[in-house]
């Protein structure tokens, strides 16, 4: 797929439901396609089918809901040619742009101008040896690293990850969010207490105002 064009499986607006920004107003863009499995995935639907669209389709369709918060997700978008371009052109426009990417993919070339919102995988994911670290170095005071925790060890992988890589020392944001059904909220809040660990917890409030298996919103 060249440039020109993005494979996507859907555009909508909603509340934002996750990171620093939960709770604003947000138009996503979610992309077709990704090279990781990992086992909570929450949005399997999105690994295949979708619509190709062309990029000025893309930019048109999201900037109609009139959000001020426009997020590309996916779905890996950095996997599509298209999304360097599109991220680029919908900062042009006017608008706070959000990147959600898995942290298996180079960031280098992303927008400055863009929020990058990137998971660090913990084992519990199962891909965890997919984590690009060298993204670490290219985040700055506007960017977020998301740690999706499924228990204990997750937890500690975590606190172990900061430590190691002093992860806050560029004022990036550190989240951390328990798998639903799997890590009860009220644990991780004990063991954030407990540990004294630098981290906000991220809860995914279009679960709770929707429900679990709600799409689209």
């Amino acid at each position: 797929m060249s440039g020109e064009t993005l494979l996507i499986h859907e555009i909508y607006a909603s509340i934002q439901g996750e990171s620093t920004f939960a709770g604003l107003p947000c138009t996503f863009i979610r992309t077709t396609g990704c090279d990781l499995r990992c086992r909570w995935c929450d949005t399997p639907e999105a690994f295949d089918g979708g619509t190709t669209m062309s990029r000025a389709e893309v930019l048109a369709a999201a900037l109609e809901h009139n959000t001020e918060l426009v997020e590309l997700t996916g779905g890996e978008p950095l996997l599509q040619l298209g999304a360097l371009p599109l991220l680029t052109e919908l900062c042009d426009a006017g608008r706070t742009v959000l990147l959600e990417t898995s942290g298996a993919a180079d960031i280098a070339n992303v927008d400055q101008r863009v929020h990058i919102i990137m998971d660090l995988k913990p084992p519990g994911s199962g891909e965890h040896r997919r984590n690009r670290l060298h993204n670490l170095s290219r985040l700055g005071p506007r960017d977020e690293i998301k740690f999706v925790l499924t228990d204990r060890a997750d937890f500690d992988w975590m606190c172990q990850m900061i430590a190691d890589h002093d992860l806050g020392r560029s004022g990036v944001a550190l989240l951390a969010s328990p798998v639903l059904g799997q890590l009860d909220a009220r644990q991780l809040v004990s063991w954030l207490l407990e540990d004294r660990a630098p981290v906000r917890l991220n809860l995914q409030l279009h679960k709770l105002v929707w429900g679990p298996r709600v799409r689209g919103v």
